[in-house]
């Protein structure tokens, strides 16, 4: 894997600078445009969102193995467009390992697929649809873009590039799951055909790289198959999809060092392609990468006495923070989420009692009230 190493060892000499916050939108698309013109590759316009933003085709490379990539397809997911960045960067500086994968492959990036999204900083499209829901209508101009590119190009594989809630554990572990990987079904029995085990096949090798940078904490999504997921199509249709999941870094909520996670992923799987190696990797790596839990919450108070219909139990309160774009920053507001059994969640951050807190719910505040008030008391 002499690529992947060179580029971890000089990650931080190309790093894509100015791209650290949440926030990116279709306005910076120019930081592809020079590494693209320096490496002969090319880029139009394919079609418009609902509100009428272009939505660009990258493309790249001269080698008869075709990569179609789409990112920010949720236009608030914006880690992996950063990491593709980073990876247009690598190949400008490094011209020589650029031709040694561009002569094999030719690259397909769509980098904003949902450009309303982004600019309201939304999961959904301007008309509120999920596009990654939409497979099958194609009710929406940014999804018949995607699946007009996917039946043009006919790519040998397809990379759908997300990100995910600080919610999720790598297993029923108190470590977050900072990359998450998921090689979609085809159908409702989840079997494994040719087109799924090469796709976790890619995931075990780059899991394998992961491991060595965020040991413990790469997570796999539950695969329950719906065809009006995109992938779940693409890969009905016999290509083998990788979906990316950019997930929580400890204190890193604008998520940097998931970006260089994400790119360092992006490169190796490149690299197996290339050297067609990851058939060293068996769908048993795959499926031994734990499984995605729900188990973390941004701050946790443990350890509150309730009082409800005359019983006691012992309970922790969990707060989420919420993204609110303000001002072209993406702010992150602390709210009160639930409260759950004491010691079933993890909290990126603890707030500890010093001493018993008692809330009586049949007779006090509401308990969101009582949450918010106990959580300015401990700052």
């Amino acid at each position: 894997m002499h690529i992947t190493d060179h580029f971890t060892s000089h990650y931080s000499s190309f790093v894509c600078e100015g791209l650290s916050g949440r926030y990116f939108t279709a306005d910076y698309h120019h930081v592809f445009l020079h590494p693209l013109k320096a490496l002969d590759g090319s880029s139009e316009v394919r079609g418009c969102s609902v509100n009428g933003e272009d939505i660009h085709l990258l493309t790249m490379g001269r080698g008869p193995v075709k990569v179609l990539m789409w990112s920010q397809m949720h236009g608030n997911e914006s880690t992996t467009t950063r990491a593709l960045a980073d990876l247009f960067q690598y190949l400008l500086e490094f011209p020589q390992i650029a031709s040694e994968l561009l002569d094999k492959l030719t690259l397909y990036i769509i980098p904003v697929l949902n450009p309303d999204g982004a600019r309201a900083y939304t999961r959904v499209n301007a008309v509120n649809i999920d596009l990654n829901r939409d497979a099958q209508n194609l009710s929406q101009p940014e999804s018949r873009v995607l699946r007009a590119v996917f039946e043009q190009v006919k790519p040998d594989y397809c990379f759908n590039l997300h990100d995910q809630r600080t919610i999720f554990s790598a297993g029923p572990v108190a470590k977050p799951a900072t990359v998450s990987f998921l090689s979609p079904s085809f159908n409702e029995a989840r079997e494994i055909n040719a087109t799924r085990e090469v796709s976790m096949q890619l995931i075990a090798g780059m899991n394998k790289v992961l491991q060595e940078r965020i040991p413990g904490q790469v997570g796999r999504y539950d695969d329950g198959f719906n065809l009006n997921c995109v992938g779940d199509t693409f890969t009905y249709m016999g290509v083998p999809t990788v979906l990316f999941e950019s997930g929580h870094y400890q204190e890193d909520y604008q998520r940097n060092y998931t970006r260089e996670c994400i790119a360092v992923s992006l490169i190796t799987a490149l690299e197996l392609i290339t050297t067609n190696t990851y058939d060293q990797f068996s769908k048993e790596d795959y499926l031994n990468i734990p499984e995605n839990e729900k188990l973390f919450c941004d701050v946790l108070i443990p350890g509150v006495i309730l009082v409800k219909d005359g019983k006691e139990s012992t309970v922790d309160l969990c707060f989420m923070y919420k993204e609110v774009l303000r001002d072209q920053e993406v702010v992150f507001e602390l709210n009160f989420e639930k409260w759950v059994p004491s010691s079933s969640h993890f909290g990126h951050k603890v707030l500890s009692l010093n001493a018993p807190v008692i809330y009586n719910a049949d007779t006090e505040e509401s308990l969101e009230a009582f949450a918010t008030n106990l959580r300015k008391r401990l700052k």
